[in-house]
């Protein structure tokens, strides 16, 4: 019997692609851990022609000279194409990342909004005209496309978090190559084909896969890349912008996050524990605005931890495809073997794992680790200031409300936060003070195309997501038109 894997080729100007040197490398299910499909292993010779061929979608009339509206209507086309695909989309996301099915399936529901939303702003891109200090004179601003837009995308939400980059981006005119994970490239090599199928002028969409120090530093180092996207670690967020500020080049950057989750004496106790699970076990903790670090005051700090490590002694791990399913695997072997290591580094700081702290038997051989709730534990503690992107959560308690302020802002991140509180007076206090980019109040996870995410501190630089993203991806000119067909009365005097 043939053990063949399938295989993928980079995806330029509307082709599949082989690679330039010839290379290819194997993705593992993570369920299983067996190798599932091989990708083209991409280096500087394919990115140089991706961007080329993006460059050259760009300047081409089929692309450059089609009007903002029709614009629009191939994002709309191209919802309404993942909407008919989502079944096949949400499975093979599923088999390559471990996120349950079902809520691959919602997400797939959700991503062809953002297509919607941007096709909706595709002819609302514009400037405004300015007084100027004389009427023969006139002003305005446009807003224009900056070119090729370099996206690099992460493992956890590859088509969600790819989908917040490109919509934006091409609706503002731009074009695209995609540089996603090396360990989760199947699902948007599965997307781009609709692209073509949508209409879209071939080299408007473009995916090279392959490792970061290959074809991610390719990518972020090519001089006709006008504008970088990424999401992914701190760490190599910062390499990231040191390369691009080199160059001028302007990034996006949404990056990790330690971040808290608050509940106070007089919060729905069920409601604030059930967030909490939401916040730290959903796919298997491996967001980026995972609520790892829960504060609880002292008047229901026992009642929300029980209820807490009740839910996650029981939550059922085992294969993402099967329904009954509440958590999968993480994504590979490294991501396991590093929440491992944190959760020993934990437990030699003084913590004490209440529940899970270890693999469990689930009868498959993937990458699985039990949900974890850490106690007597500190906040300045590795485990709760370093990101572990895994199922570990840490729970603190505390009395005052200034005081988990306090705590809550003692971290290098500031990607998100939740408060559960029905005092509304509250609520805009903590909404006001904690360093987050966002926060949620008596819920947590809940996001929208509509609504723009941002980071502070460690956690970002720019916006993803609402109306304010479509300044990441379009530059400003200022034009000057003189009306007065006289001659200047003094050449050497400004605006004479």
């Amino acid at each position: 019997m043939s053990t063949e894997l399938p295989r993928y080729e980079h995806y330029i100007a509307g082709e599949w692609v082989a690679p330039a040197e010839g290379g290819y490398f194997a993705s593992t299910n993570p369920t299983t851990a067996q190798p599932w499909y091989e990708a083209a292993r991409g280096t500087e010779a394919d990115v140089d022609r991706a961007v080329r061929a993006a460059r050259a979608a760009f300047e081409a009339p089929s692309w450059r000279d089609l009007s903002q509206t029709a614009r629009g209507r191939l994002l709309r086309r191209l919802g309404d194409l993942i909407t008919e695909n989502a079944e096949d989309l949400a499975r093979t996301e599923t088999l390559d990342n471990g996120k349950l099915l079902r809520e691959m399936r919602s997400q797939l529901a959700g991503i062809p909004e953002y297509f919607y939303y941007y096709a909706g702003y595709a002819d609302k891109i514009h400037g405004e005209v300015i007084p100027a200090n004389s009427t023969k004179l006139l002003n305005y601003t446009q807003r224009e496309p900056v070119g090729v837009v370099g996206a690099i995308t992460p493992w956890n939400s590859p088509l969600m978090l790819t989908t917040a980059k490109i919509a934006p981006a091409l609706a503002a005119g731009n074009t695209v190559v995609i540089k996603p994970s090396e360990h989760t490239s199947a699902s948007v090599l599965e997307l781009v084909p609709l692209f073509e199928q949508a209409g879209f002028p071939p080299g408007v969409v473009n995916v090279v896969t392959g490792f970061g120090a290959d074809a991610g530093n390719a990518l972020v180092e090519h001089p006709q890349v006008a504008k970088l996207s990424f999401t992914g670690s701190t760490a190599t967020g910062s390499r990231i912008s040191a390369a691009c500020g080199s160059r001028f080049v302007p990034v996006t950057l949404e990056l990790g996050g330690k971040s808290p989750n608050i509940v106070f004496d007089d919060a729905d106790t069920d409601s604030a524990a059930m967030g909490i699970v939401a916040g730290i076990f959903a796919a298997a903790g491996q967001t980026c605005i995972a609520g790892s670090r829960v504060f609880l005051q002292r008047g229901v700090y026992d009642e929300v931890l029980e209820k807490v490590s009740a839910r996650a002694a029981t939550i059922k791990i085992g294969d993402p495809l099967e329904p009954e399913t509440e958590l999968g695997p993480v994504a590979f072997g490294d991501q396991r073997d590093k929440i491992e290591e944190y959760v020993r580094i934990g437990r030699e700081e003084g913590g004490r794992v209440l529940t899970g702290g270890e693999r469990p038997d689930v009868g498959l051989d993937g990458y699985f680790y039990s949900p974890t709730v850490f106690v007597d534990t500190d906040n300045g503690m590795r485990v709760c200031q370093e990101e572990i992107f895994g199922p570990v959560l840490t729970v603190m308690p505390f009395d005052t409300e200034e005081e988990v302020v306090a705590l809550a802002n003692d971290t290098s991140y500031g990607l998100a936060a939740g408060v559960w509180t029905r005092d509304l007076a509250r609520a805009h206090r903590l909404a006001s003070v904690l360093e987050a980019g966002t926060v949620w109040v008596n819920t947590y996870r809940a996001m929208s195309p509509m609504s723009p995410r941002s980071g502070f501190k460690q956690s970002g630089v720019g916006v993803e997501h609402g109306t304010e993203v479509l300044r990441e991806y379009t530059r400003l000119k200022s034009v000057w038109i003189n009306t007065d067909e006289s001659p200047a009365r003094d050449p050497f005097v400004l605006g004479s």
